[in-house]
């Protein structure tokens, strides 16, 4: 069954909480540790240990260095990675994470990035902590990877470069276009690394979708407060597949009964401050865009305030579309949209020779046999203009002529 990974990264995130994180959801310790061993990289010791935040059990890890920290650039890093014997998976994440972080530096310090020079994040325990993320990652064999918006934190920060503030600078710089809000907090909560670890591994940045929870691990921070616990959370899930399941259940027996059954969605929105004839217009303009159905109900809203409710039937393919138009074309300032299904006949259209002329019909057919035929409105409107007769004797014509056929 595919795996997934939902980040709920609502105390931020960095390289050592991701890491306490993957090891709390049950990445094991003896097979990171021993694949860290496969890096050309010495003088650290890894800390790993059991702990509390707020009161919630989490994994806290720590890169204890032995040596005196030492500043690499650019290349001898991906150097470093390349030259190893980790699974080329696993390089591949690490390296590409890396290049987000110098993509942004570089555009910082308007310096290229092969002259790059890291300071934190080309220190031994920031490599340790990248190449460790990626090596969690594939431990899981996820499929992909959804983050929940970024938290970023707000102040100062202390680093190489003097005091900056929070996000510091090449956080913004690699979270651009990524959903991102500085919370509750008046510190750093996202640091470059592990914004650079979202940027290169999160396949989208969403509420999470409809999944089912098996797993779930919390990494700590460095930095406690009362407020909100200082953690980052996991959820390896996996698709709902009941809810598919569940459907096509549905498609089947109605299949059976020679009908069909498919998801819909449904758009409504009150309007009370419209002409009736603007109404007659944006449900026609709808009708025209792909929707399955527009119909509107008189409806009461506070105050005594008579207004029109707007409803389309469509396909999750269109809402987003017709949403749009709906925004554009009429005076709503919101649009309620409801999941839902519908059973629905084969459909064909044909037409009906009468003594003064055609018209259009629909056929519902159930089982390959024809159990109903709608007159086209349009087109008996028009032929009842022409002919100047009831359009009432048109309708009645049509079946009439039909079951003559």
């Amino acid at each position: 069954m595919d795996k997934i990974i939902y980040i709920d990264c609502f105390s931020g995130i960095s390289g050592d909480m991701m890491l306490g994180a993957l090891i709390d959801l049950g990445l094991k310790k003896d097979i990171l540790i021993e694949e860290l061993k496969k890096l050309p990289v010495n003088g650290y010791k890894i800390m790993i240990s059991r702990d509390t935040e707020n009161k919630i059990a989490c994994t806290d890890f720590k890169v204890e260095i032995s040596d005196s920290q030492t500043s690499r650039n650019y290349k001898e890093i991906k150097e470093i990675i390349s030259s190893s014997s980790l699974k080329e998976n696993i390089k591949k994440t690490a390296i590409s994470i890396f290049d987000v972080l110098a993509a942004a530096e570089a555009k910082i310090h308007s310096v290229p990035a092969d002259k790059l020079h890291f300071h934190e994040v080309g220190a031994t325990d920031s490599i340790i902590d990248i190449v460790g993320t990626a090596i969690g990652l594939d431990y899981f064999g996820l499929k992909k990877i959804y983050s929940a918006p970024v938290p970023l934190g707000s102040g100062f920060v202390d680093t190489a470069h003097g005091r900056l503030p929070v996000p510091a600078p090449a956080t913004a710089e690699i979270l651009k276009g990524i959903p991102a809000y500085s919370g509750d907090f008046d510190f750093e909560v996202t640091t470059p690394t592990g914004a650079a670890i979202l940027r290169s591994c999160a396949d989208s940045f969403c509420r999470m979708p409809f999944l089912n929870i098996e797993k779930i691990g919390y990494g700590s921070g460095s930095r406690k407060t009362d407020k909100i616990p200082n953690l980052l959370r996991l959820l390896l899930c996996h698709e709902n597949i009941r809810k598919n399941k569940d459907i096509s259940e549905i498609r089947a027996g109605a299949l059976s009964e020679g009908f069909d059954f498919e998801e819909v969605i449904i758009l409504s929105t009150n309007i009370d401050d419209m002409a009736p004839e603007h109404i007659g217009y944006i449900t026609e303009k709808i009708l025209q865009e792909k929707a399955l159905d527009v119909w509107t109900e008189p409806v009461f809203m506070k105050k005594d305030r008579q207004a029109v409710q707007l409803n389309i039937l469509c396909k999750s393919s269109e809402e987003v579309k017709l949403s749009r138009m709906i925004f554009e074309e009429t005076t709503t300032l919101g649009i309620r949209r409801t999941r839902a299904g519908r059973y629905f006949l084969e459909r064909k259209e044909d037409f009906v020779k009468l003594p003064y002329g055609e018209v259009g019909i629909k056929l519902g057919y159930l089982k390959g046999e024809i159990i109903t035929c709608s007159p086209e409105y349009e087109s008996c409107r028009q032929l009842a203009r022409k002919t100047k007769k009831p359009l009432k004797d048109i309708y009645r014509d049509v079946g009439r002529f039909f079951s003559m056929r």
